[in-house]
């Protein structure tokens, strides 16, 4: 289940730096201050709020901020940027608008329903910066109106990863929570503060004659500059007031304590001087974040509301405009709370009523987020909760449901529970962040108020279920079985995929795919991997027939999965390339959801011991999953990503790549047939930390004696493989054997299943087994079916996988003779040895050529002459030496390349 779509349109005005007023005070100290700190990575602009923060950097902007050649990223921050999809996706559309190497792909799958993970995100744009041939600032204003950490995070990511001509500027109320102690220490932090914002003297006496047209003398500009301590907004304040006064010296005489004091009453002040009409313009619409005209006249029941706006922007009364059209508005944040303060005060029977009206207006835009949270400031939760519920509805086709579920989340629980649909769409929320167990008790009390899919027929007379309850019904059903799935129980999940095909309507495609991929993915838990592989291929070629080739490609993937374990490989490969000709076909191409299918392509050229193929899949699978993924994409290309890493020699990458997929992995229907806790521990095993492995071993409560299934194979062949390690390091012969009971119990098991892939690994282990004990004959004809198995279909890697000892058992092997041909193809194959879990990673001997050629400064083209290869040969041996370095340029490849020694030095 994924989650809900915002809906909401892109408001420009968040991302255009606000207009600065002809009459602005000049003040060049700052500009000047902030050229000099922007050289670094991050500007902390921080002050309370009326200190004109926005307003000093709207200058800086004006006059070439960040460097004549620089490009400016604005973005107005609101407390709906809590949410971090919308988050980010309002930064990259903001940095794209002066870094054309952002993609648009990746700014309209941040839109899509299935955005990608905020760290590939994050990723690309920081490469895409670093590709840009100018320095990018981003300015995030009022940062204060945030508040979550998994924004603060990306920020921090961004600052400390992003490169030299990257520069970030904060602006807000408060300091944010952000190490900004370590990276003040480190030299990365520069700070313009409250101090420096303030109005000096003769900032006053500009202001108050200048800009707000007050004659006044040296000795009344002090005060009142000694008096407001150069607090703008109270300056401002003070200023309209004064324009009302008959003696401007005893006004300033008049001004006196804090600011929240001077502030309370020079508002009294101001809106004492309004019109009454205007008055209660300002109260009624101090409830809305943004103003528009039209807005405005639905909360006040006016029809002048954009003249209104204009007039009061005119007149320097806290309005701020947002374009150039001066169509938006917004009122300065401390006068619209003083504001809302005073209506509360004089007009409380009223909020409710303008909440209403704002919500009502917001609706009819087709502006939900706004409508719900104008209804939840309303009170009226009975109306919030109808447009929460048919906001539901796209609950299960996107993956924006962060802040319908905050939303959501505001209502009385009971309320959510008495409305049947509502909780349903909380149930599929809650499924989507893998909080199963909240989910199905949700689930519970929709079917406790409707009659349940398994209950009786109606007596006679009596009324069957309407076409809305059936649908209800079945999505209930839909969500139950993703539900079991989810926790392993299979048979429940096609008794609830079933049931969930026979109640819903046949228009209800979304809801009726997801139950037949759920019986497939049933199937594929219990074993069956025929059967899997039947119903997802016919749904593939069903959903390809119907012109559906982005959901084709995702029931593809899942073949593409399943038959190297039925040793299939060839087929595999043959299904990958047919569906990724289609999808190359579309108008659309490059389709987002074939992702994934490169992701899985990417695991076959790996299973063909291909690594440089493999890492060019797996790079157009990230190209791609910056589009729009499945919510399991991340976590499967992590994985794929750490098996890659392995196959080049680096575990200590491959571990650092296993522990990002752990924290992205979330419960899903799809069984977990290569569990990333024992993928770490095979890499412990087979690298010194036997105690390690057979820690996890005991937490796991695994015994050679369990019951075996598809599911647990991937664990009890690390169970076999750790008590052969541990034999290696002086452990009891007795663990051995225990060990090759083990395995052969698994290949068993495999081979009356027909996992013919499956029996290759474990043959392979076996062999390995049977040389450790000393078995020779045993393990050489083992390996002899091994390499049978392995040769018809190309599997490669998982030999290889098995290191320098797999290597000298295939020379004996080669040397009796029987099954020569096939152990020398092997062998020729085999890497130079790997380093460990605190070495450097191993390149190849070719790629160390191919660094060598880069060193010396060749490009691919001459490279690939000097060869004989291809440029996209070279591009590809290039790209694996990055990835193993841990590099991002040619320049980083070859230092890195020369500190390991990798390279001779300069």
């Amino acid at each position: 289940m994924s989650l809900i779509e915002q809906t909401s349109p892109v408001l420009d005005t968040k991302l255009r730096v606000p207009r600065l007023r002809p009459s602005v005070v000049r003040r060049p100290r700052l500009t000047t201050r902030l050229d000099e700190a922007a050289r670094g990575r991050l500007v902390l602009v921080s002050a309370p709020a009326g200190f004109g923060k926005t307003t000093v950097l709207s200058e800086w902007m004006a006059t070439a901020g960040g460097g004549a050649d620089a490009g400016v990223a604005w973005l107005s921050l609101d407390a709906a940027d809590s949410d971090l999809m919308r988050f980010l996706f309002y930064l990259v559309t903001a940095v794209g608008t002066v870094a054309p190497q952002v993609s648009e792909e990746l700014v309209a799958g941040l839109r899509s329903p299935q955005p990608p993970a905020a760290e590939v995100v994050l990723t690309d744009l920081i490469n895409a910066v670093a590709r840009s041939p100018r320095d990018v600032v981003v300015v995030l204003d009022d940062f204060h109106a945030v508040d979550s950490a998994q924004v603060d995070q990306a920020v921090a990511f961004l600052v400390e990863r992003g490169p030299a001509q990257l520069h970030v500027v904060i602006a807000g109320r408060e300091d944010p929570r952000l190490p900004l102690a370590r990276w003040r220490a480190g030299g990365v932090l520069s700070e313009v503060r409250a101090e420096e914002l303030r109005f000096t003297t003769a900032e006053t006496a500009t202001f108050l004659s200048s800009v707000m047209g007050l004659d006044l003398r040296g000795e009344e500009v002090g005060a009142l500059a000694e008096r407001t301590e150069g607090w703008i907004a109270g300056l401002q304040l003070a200023a309209l007031s004064l324009r009302r006064g008959a003696d401007p010296a005893e006004a300033v005489r008049r001004f006196t304590g804090s600011h929240r004091y001077v502030f309370d009453y020079l508002v009294d002040e101001v809106l004492a001087h309004r019109s009454q009409d205007e008055r209660l313009f300002l109260l009624q619409t101090s409830i809305l974040e943004k103003l528009d005209g039209d807005l405005c006249d639905a909360v006040t029941g006016q029809r002048d509301g954009g003249q209104v706006l204009e007039r009061l922007d005119r007149g320097n009364v806290f309005v701020v405009a947002l374009d150039d059209q001066r169509r938006w508005y917004r009122y300065h944040h401390l006068f619209a709370d003083v504001l809302r303060a005073r209506l509360n005060a004089e007009f409380p029977d009223q909020v409710e009523g303008l909440h209403r009206r704002a919500s009502d207006w917001f609706d009819a835009a087709q502006m939900p987020v706004e409508a719900i949270g104008h209804a939840l400031s309303a009170g009226d939760l009975d109306r919030a909760a109808e447009l929460l519920e048919r906001a539901g509805e796209a609950v299960d086709r996107s993956s924006r449901a962060g802040t319908w579920l905050s939303q959501a989340r505001v209502l009385p629980d009971g309320l959510i529970r008495a409305r049947p649909a509502l909780a349903v769409w909380y149930a599929y929320a809650l499924l989507g962040t893998g909080d199963l167990e909240a989910a199905a008790s949700y689930l519970a009390d929709a079917e406790g108020l409707m009659a349940g899919p398994g209950s009786d027929p109606p007596p006679d007379g009596g009324p069957f279920p309407s076409d809305g309850d059936r649908a209800l019904l079945g999505r209930i059903a839909v969500a139950r079985a993703y539900l079991a799935a989810s926790l392993g129980d299979s048979a429940g999940a096609v008794v609830q995929a079933r049931q969930a095909l026979a109640l819903l309507p046949s228009g209800d495609a979304a809801r009726r795919d997801q139950a037949t991929a759920l019986l497939g993915m049933a199937c594929l838990a219990e074993g069956d991997l025929q059967e899997a592989d039947r119903v997802f291929t016919g749904y593939s070629q069903r959903l390809l027939a119907a012109g559906s080739v982005s959901d084709a490609i995702t029931a593809m993937c899942l073949v593409v999965d399943i038959r190297p374990i039925l040793g299939h490989l060839r087929s595999a490969e043959d299904a990958v390339a047919a569906m990724a000709s289609a999808e190359s076909e579309l108008p659309t191409s490059p389709c987002p959801e074939a992702a994934d299918l490169y992701r899985a392509w990417a695991e076959l050229d790996l299973a063909r011991g291909d690594l440089v193929a493999a890492s060019e899949h797996l790079y157009r699978s990230s190209e791609l999953g910056q589009l729009r993924v499945m919510p399991v994409w991340a976590y499967r290309w992590h994985v794929a990503k750490a098996r890659l890493r392995l196959a080049h020699g680096d575990p200590r990458g491959a571990l650092d790549l296993l522990e990002e997929a752990q924290r992205l992995y979330i419960r899903t229907p799809m069984p977990d047939l290569r569990p990333v806790p024992a993928m770490r521990a095979r890499i412990w095993a087979g690298h010194g930390r036997v105690a390690d492995a057979l820690a996890w071993a005991r937490e796991r409560w695994l015994s050679v004696d369990d019951g075996l299934d598809l599911v647990g194979e991937y664990e009890h062949l690390t169970l076999a493989r750790i008590m052969l390690a541990d034999l290696g390091a002086g452990g009891s012969a007795t663990a051995g054997e225990a060990a090759v009971g083990l395995l052969e119990r698994l290949l068993r098991a495999a081979e009356d299943a027909g996992r013919v892939g499956s029996a290759i690994e474990i043959l392979a282990q076996l062999a390995l087994a049977h040389h450790a004990m000393g078995h020779s004959e045993e393990a050489a004809a083992v390996l002899e079916r091994a390499l049978a198995l392995a040769a018809p279909e190309g599997f490669l890697q998982v030999l290889l996988d098995e290191g320098p000892a797999m290597a000298d058992l295939l020379r004996e092997v080669e040397a009796r003779g029987t099954a020569a041909d096939h152990a020398g193809q092997v062998l020729a194959a085999f890497p130079v040895a790997g380093a460990g879990l605190d070495g450097a990673p191993a390149l190849t001997s070719r790629e160390v050529e191919v660094l060598g050629h880069v060193a010396a400064g060749l490009s691919n083209q001459q490279i690939a002459a000097l060869l004989c290869v291809s440029p996209y040969t070279v591009k590809a041996h290039a790209r694996s030496i990055y990835d193993k370095l841990d590099a991002h340029s040619r320049t980083a490849a070859v230092a890195r390349a020369r500190a390991l020694r990798i390279l001779p030095p300069a």
